[in-house]
């Protein structure tokens, strides 16, 4: 069994294109994580909640295991909402400057992105989700 922390291949990712720019996300070894990368391109409209930007994807996908307490820069699929998370600091569930999720998630990968670019982004409308290389 994997845990979220370990890594795929090293190749194994995803680009999410937020605002122009572009992200490179490092994805787990998981179920949850491979599901995803077989089903992109998907793209959604985002959200912020705290610093979290999430977005739904309509895609279901098998959940690993549940958790609430996550680190910045986690990549998370939120199963209720159909939707990817991004955490780059703390939530308003947060009760340290760690980020926590609204409700259970199953981390996926980590973002390859410094939390204050992820702050400074403006529009979050059409969020794409790419598979792509993603150099070691």
């Amino acid at each position: 069994m994997t845990t979220r922390g370990e890594q795929g291949t090293g190749r194994d990712g995803i680009t999410i294109r937020i605002d122009g720019r572009h992200f490179a996300v490092q994805l787990n070894d998981t179920r949850t994580a491979r599901e995803l990368a077989s089903r992109l391109p998907v793209s959604g409209d985002g959200s912020r909640w705290g610093d979290e930007i999430y977005f739904g994807i309509g895609l279901i996908l098998p959940p690993g295991p549940p958790q609430e307490q996550v680190e910045i820069g986690d990549v998370a699929y939120w199963e209720p909402g159909k939707a990817i998370c991004i955490f780059y600091g703390p939530t308003p569930a947060s009760v340290t400057t760690k980020p926590q999720a609204a409700s259970a998630v199953t981390v996926i990968g980590r973002i390859r992105a410094e939390p204050a670019d992820l702050r400074r982004l403006g529009s979050l409308r059409g969020i794409e989700i790419r598979r792509e290389e993603v150099p070691r």
